[in-house]
């Protein structure tokens, strides 16, 4: 059985990761690895990539992917980063949102991993939080189509338009914070409730499944043994049932739960970042 693993360098989890990996005894090539492109990295590819390879101990990751933004360098005034609670990974402005360059071509970050898929190091490369207008204008320039693009996704936020410009591409989608998240009011959500009652499974059971039934790839988030365990249970829903699902945010439950206030508009018709600005 293939065991699928995600990390990224800013959580400060890839060593981890990596020694369980180790001790664990799983040979290597029966597990599934991916890691993020973090932003500070964009302007070049292959430094960030070895940061994570090293921290993983590793040769090679199975996928790799960026999100849709660069972050600009940060300050290197030791005095500037405590002011800003800035770091090299995660710089931020002086009103607390994240430093993004505003003038970094995304298409020339597409083209160096590329070019890292090509080496060998990385066997799959895909984006993270992409929406319609940043992937049609990477369209333009791409060799290399995404494997995948990883979004929030569940049934108060269920992207339709973008799950048919990816499916139209063979780009799979991978949906994060499929069960919301703390104080996320999806799993307690009456439908949803109901539909639960109605399998005799859980609420989490059915969220997972929704996604599962419609060829999407599921990235739960647990550090619960017993959670982790049970995210891995799958049942068959109906088309009614599924239907039922898909029109709870037209109804008015639409929620996006992550939001990080990047400063930045990332192209989505539900964005409300109140710091974004237009570009």
């Amino acid at each position: 059985m293939i065991q699928m693993l995600t990390c990224r360098l800013p959580s400060g989890n890839e060593n981890e990761v990596g020694q369980g990996i180790k001790d664990s005894g799983v040979p290597r090539e029966e597990i599934f690895l991916t890691s993020k492109l973090w932003n500070t990295h964009q302007p070049n590819v292959k430094e960030g990539l070895q940061k994570s390879l090293d921290a993983l101990g590793t040769d090679y990751l199975d996928l790799y992917v960026p999100h849709p933004l660069a972050g600009a360098p940060s300050p290197s005034n030791s005095e500037t980063l405590a002011q800003n609670e800035s770091s090299e990974l995660l710089p931020v402005n002086p009103d607390g949102t994240r430093s993004v360059d505003r003038d970094w071509d995304q298409s020339e970050t597409w083209r160096q991993m590329e070019e890292v898929y090509k080496s060998g190091k990385v066997k799959a490369i895909g984006v993270a939080n992409w929406s319609i207008p940043y992937l049609e204008k990477l369209s333009k320039t791409w060799k290399v189509v995404p494997a995948v693009n990883q979004v929030e996704l569940h049934p108060f936020l269920p992207q339709h338009k973008l799950r048919e410009y990816c499916a139209k591409h063979d780009i799979l989608l991978e949906a994060y914070s499929p069960l919301g998240s703390a104080g996320a009011p999806i799993m307690s959500d009456d439908s949803i409730q109901a539909v639960a009652k109605k399998y005799d499974v859980s609420p989490a059971t059915i969220l997972i499944s929704y996604h599962v039934n419609k060829g999407v790839v599921v990235l739960p988030k647990s550090v619960h043994e017993k959670r982790i365990i049970s995210n891995k249970t799958v049942t068959e829903l109906s088309d009614e049932d599924i239907a039922l699902l898909d029109d709870l945010a037209a109804k008015g439950k639409a929620k996006r739960i992550n939001t990080p206030l990047w400063g930045w508009d990332l192209g989505f018709d539900d964005w409300y970042d109140p710091s974004a600005s237009s570009h």
